[in-house]
């Protein structure tokens, strides 16, 4: 497709009827043959019964997309043996869920098992069912989160390792385990809010754009992103700027009003040529949120259909 377009990845089966271990291997393998550079998962713990929360990307709490997902890493982790060469990511996981220690355990045994392929998203989590049932506050995310990033990087990059924190303390200690990435797995995060955005350029190698995030406008946070960058003394052309694109490939032109990434194949590469020129790294095609392959109630081989159609026609 040319240099003028971003990376391009794929989202793996992980939510709804499609999302069963053959078509994992399916896809993941179909994607590496294709030259897809990545793929990605996930995470949703629960759907809360009744929701009236909606997630930053606009949709509800109980959209049919997060009714029945799979558990990223091991998703990741089983896929990782069925492929070689091509990357893999979370976008995302909630981070404060899950300790920094293990967090990092777990990535860094991934890291090394996958040979250097991970790529770790996180976000802080939008869910205060989420955090109820995963036993954390949801008050002071932000100032919880800023620490665990902090952590997580001493877990990964000191022996021995000490950490005391408000929310964190790791005794000194040992961790053993070195992932393969130097120093670290690349780290993106995710959110859409202002503060969520300094975060990613200020503590992280990138941002993960949402779903529902208006991508007319897509200058703007990518702006604040950089600019965040660089005030911490980061190079800002290095950050990584990802897009989740849920897709809806079409035979004729929608016509006026189109969204981007509904159209025929030509449109779509537009779409992404556009992306790239405003800043744009990369991009991931995600059915697993389009109401016709990541629901529960979808015909799990009309979803697998729907999906490799879009992952053969807009391959590298």
């Amino acid at each position: 497709m040319g240099d003028q377009l971003p990376l391009l990845g794929f989202g793996l089966p992980v939510s709804g009827s499609w999302a069963t271990p053959a078509t994992m291997i399916r896809v993941a393998r179909r994607a590496e043959a294709l030259g897809y550079a990545s793929l990605w998962t996930f995470q949703r713990v629960l759907t809360p019964v009744a929701a009236e929360l909606q997630d930053p990307a606009g949709r509800a709490a109980d959209d049919p997309a997060y009714q029945a997902v799979h558990d990223p890493l091991v998703t990741l982790a089983y896929v990782a043996g069925h492929t070689e060469r091509i990357g893999l990511g979370t976008a995302t996981v909630c981070a404060p869920f899950t300790a920094p220690a293990l967090l990092a355990k777990a990535m860094t045994s991934l890291d090394q098992l996958t040979a250097g392929r991970l790529t770790v998203g996180l976000g802080a989590g939008w869910s205060p069912q989420e955090y109820a049932a995963a036993g954390i506050p949801f008050a002071r995310r932000g100032a919880r989160m800023d620490e665990y990033l902090r952590c997580l990087e001493a877990l990964w990059t000191q022996d021995p390792v000490e950490f005391a924190g408000e929310f964190y303390t790791v005794p000194r200690s040992h961790v053993g385990l070195k992932p393969v990435q130097r120093p670290h797995p690349p780290v993106l995060l995710g959110g859409t809010a202002e503060p969520a955005l300094r975060r990613a350029g200020r503590l992280a190698q990138g941002w993960i754009c949402g779903s529902g995030q208006d991508l007319r406008r897509i200058e703007e946070p990518i702006a604040t992103v950089r600019a965040a960058a660089r005030a911490a003394g980061r190079d800002p052309e290095a950050v990584r700027i990802v897009v989740r694109a849920v897709v809806d490939l079409v035979d004729e032109d929608p016509g006026a009003g189109r969204r981007t990434f509904h159209g025929t194949r030509d449109q779509i590469l537009g779409d992404l040529t556009g992306l790239h020129a405003r800043g744009v790294t990369e991009v991931f095609f995600d059915l697993n949120f389009s109401p016709r392959v990541g629901s529960p109630a979808v015909d799990a081989e009309a979803a697998t259909a729907e999906a490799e159609l879009v992952l053969d026609a807009l391959a590298p």
